[in-house]
């Protein structure tokens, strides 16, 4: 099975930098078994997510040499908003900076560090910890799904209670059992009884 080419896009409106950047790539994947690299290159700042998303990269390699805050803001946009692993390489910068673009997702920021040498560790790295970021991401998510869940299926059992007289045990038991015989997730049926309690009568779904 042909494994798909790793799509990288370099945004540098240098293009010197940009060669140093592609150089690297090129060396390091010359033995490399991962598959093969496709680079693009995106030189001019303008509507520069459009064009992103045209190319629709696996990962993004941002060089800013000495960047203006508002150019450095502009890329921080294109990290939250891509969703995608981002190295971006200064020349130089300073601690506000470099928790900004770690709060805007940047995988890797790397300060005096554009070496041909480098560039393969550093998208190694960068693909690994955005992969990482994105299973915590999720993990969270997760997490506050079932934690809602739980909240629903409670109030859900509340009302069960109340309506049957039952302890909450048995009101568990009578939402499981209606939920399977229904083919229905447990915390579905219960937002559906909690809507449902909310339209009959006020503080049906309260504690």
């Amino acid at each position: 099975m042909t494994q798909r080419s790793l799509r990288i896009l370099i945004v540098d409106e240098n293009a010197v930098r940009a060669a140093i950047l592609e150089d690297g790539l090129r060396g390091a994947s010359a033995g490399d078994d991962n598959g093969t690299l496709e680079v693009h290159h995106i030189r001019d700042m303008a509507n520069v997510l459009a064009r992103i998303a045209a190319v629709d990269p696996d990962v993004i390699l941002i060089d800013l040499e000495n960047p203006s805050r508002d150019t450095l803001e502009q890329m921080f946009q294109v990290s939250r908003v891509a969703r995608r692993p981002i190295a971006m390489f200064v020349d130089k910068s300073d601690s506000a900076t470099v928790q900004a673009a770690i709060d805007a997702g940047v995988s890797a920021y790397v300060v005096d560090g554009l070496r041909k040498e480098r560039v393969k560790s550093i998208l190694d790295v960068t693909i690994s910890r955005f992969h990482a970021f994105d299973r915590l991401q999720s993990e969270l998510k997760q997490a506050r799904s079932a934690l809602e869940d739980r909240k629903i299926i409670d109030q859900a059992k509340a009302i069960v209670m109340k309506q049957r007289g039952c302890t909450e045990e048995a009101a568990y038991v009578l939402l499981r059992r209606t939920a399977m015989n229904q083919n229905r997730k447990i915390a579905d049926l219960a937002r559906s009884l909690v809507a449902a309690a909310a339209l009959l009568g006020p503080g049906d779904g309260d504690d």
